[in-house]
């Protein structure tokens, strides 16, 4: 197993409320994420408010966590920000909110000057693939990103580590 690192999320969170990722949204999903060298990871616990049939979790839901799963992969993995041109999700079996946590993972594909495609994929809490997804995403040059779009750079996104010394005041 690849060793994981935390997806540190530089955006203020009194200055955004998206829907995927902000901690302050009080009805968003509230995602983190992690990596690898060549993907990205979020698990997230579903709630009885999150369901379309009893204790089943809505497909739009599904689709929102693989493609928030995909924008973020966009952000540490391509560099840059983007949106999404298509999603094309694919259903393999409900995902029931009793099994506990869901697991998303997504990777890069392709990168080109304009575009990206990825590959994401969602699990149950028994770790049985339940949908995949396609996506497709518009991106910016990452000078535009940063200049309109608030893209802060992927340096924004890692946790710096302090290398070991004394305890401070000594």
């Amino acid at each position: 197993m690849r060793e994981r690192r935390k997806i540190r999320n530089p955006f203020k969170p009194d200055e955004y409320m998206c829907f995927g990722c902000s901690p302050g949204n009080h009805i968003g999903l509230k995602l983190t994420f992690e990596e690898d060298d060549e993907n990205l990871y979020a698990t997230w616990k579903p709630e009885p408010v999150f369901q379309g049939y009893l204790n089943v979790l809505h497909g739009g839901i599904i689709a929102t966590l693989l493609d928030e799963a995909g924008a973020w992969c966009i952000y540490v993995k391509a560099g840059t920000s983007g949106v999404t041109a298509s999603l094309t999700v694919r259903y393999l079996r409900p995902v029931y909110i009793s099994k506990g946590p869901v697991s998303v993972e997504a990777r890069l594909v392709t990168k080109g000057e304009k575009n990206a495609l990825l590959k994401a994929s969602l699990s149950d809490g028994e770790g049985k693939l339940c949908a995949e997804a396609d996506l497709d995403y518009f991106i910016y040059p990452e000078q535009i990103a940063r200049s309109r779009y608030y893209y802060p750079g992927i340096e924004a996104f890692r946790y710096q580590s302090v290398p070991p010394g004394p305890p401070s005041g000594q």
